[in-house]
């Protein structure tokens, strides 16, 4: 059945890049939203779904595109594993392959590491109808480019993720949210004093005045941390972590103008914008709720060492991502001819242009 479904995407590809038709490619929709409006005839990729091979001593687990959430993590779940990095779940329906196309992480970023450094290798369906294998369940460059990684946050640009294969870790044995009344600029020095110790921090988000900073390990290593640290012990610290992930957080509920994440270094100072801000990841990811233009935001977040993305809602035509310098675009271009000769892939969704 599986080999039928990956001849009709064959089929499809090849028929798009001959005529230079674009495709979007598309799981359950749950990202629709995020990046540049795209264009072109939809490629399902929801019928190509299943879990190929997952051992839990190996903490590896290999899945096809198509493959929700809520599959792998009940497989993972019996097994007390996880995706450390935390994806957004989307009730369970988003994809393994929308996850790896958006890049998109939660909480446990800060102290695991991004989407890309949990993808160990990945097949793709180029522009060709090909399928290209990289990687494995080792890490593998091809060509000169990792292109297993590459393929996290490239929005589907360079083709068709068949299949994908990920590292996975343990669940914590032990886990405690603590919470600090403090300012914003209190927030980020201590968050960056605690940054330099070997303190068990896996999260943290500062809103209104209030620091919130989850630990997670070993029982001793957490509970050293707890009476080191002080604070107050936050109740239900599942669902508070959880509406973060899947933004469901209050913050998130009403954005008239739009949504900017602005991404800078931990050290960066408070970030002198108009609006509401919600920070995370130890200072690394600054959520912004502003009436203030596109330039504005972006030259406070180069200023700052960073870029800045508008994530959701307000208007596109700024430019969804933060424009790339000369020589980087260059590489954007090539790699896209490289796998997409014709264009035909999720057309415009990154850049306009691209």
């Amino acid at each position: 059945m599986m080999e039928q479904v990956l001849q009709d995407f064959r089929d499809r590809i090849r028929a798009a890049s001959g005529s230079k038709t674009p495709l979007r490619i598309r799981g359950n929709g749950t990202k629709d939203w995020y990046g540049q409006q795209t264009e072109g005839e939809l490629l399902h990729t929801t019928a190509y779904s299943g879990i190929v091979a997952y051992d839990p001593t190996e903490l590896v687990i290999t899945a096809r595109a198509g493959t929700t959430l809520r599959e792998i993590g009940k497989a993972l779940s019996e097994q007390n594993q996880m995706l450390a990095f935390e994806p957004p779940r989307f009730d369970g329906l988003a994809t393994l392959g929308g996850i790896v196309a958006s890049g998109l992480a939660g909480p446990r970023r800060q102290a695991v590491g991004a989407v890309r450094d949990f993808v160990l290798g990945a097949v793709l369906m180029d522009g060709k109808g090909d399928a290209l294998h990289f990687g494995g369940q080792v890490m593998k460059n091809v060509a000169g480019y990792d292109v297993s990684r590459l393929l996290a946050g490239s929005l589907g640009t360079l083709g068709l993720i068949l299949d994908v294969s990920v590292k996975v870790l343990p669940r914590p044995v032990a886990q405690q949210t603590l919470q600090f009344p403090m300012s914003e600029t209190e927030a980020l020095q201590q968050l960056n004093i605690w940054g330099g110790q070997p303190l068990p921090i896996s999260a943290s988000c500062w809103y209104q005045g209030q620091l919130t900073v989850r630990l997670s390990g070993a029982r001793a290593a957490v509970d050293a941390a707890v009476q080191k640290l002080g604070g107050q012990t936050l109740e239900n610290a599942d669902s508070f972590w959880d509406s973060l992930r899947e933004q469901h957080h209050g913050f998130f509920a009403d954005i008239p103008a739009g949504l900017w994440r602005v991404s800078v270094p931990t050290v960066a100072v408070p970030l002198q914008l108009p609006g509401e801000q919600l920070i995370e990841w130890g200072g690394a990811q600054r959520w912004l709720k502003t009436t203030a233009n596109a330039n504005t935001i972006r030259a406070a977040a180069e200023k700052a060492g960073g870029h800045a993305t508008l994530f959701r809602g307000g208007d596109k035509s700024v430019g969804v991502f933060h424009p790339l310098q000369p020589a980087v675009a260059s590489i954007h271009r090539n790699l896209k001819n490289t796998f997409d000769p014709a264009g035909i892939f999720n057309r415009g969704r990154m850049y306009p242009d691209f």
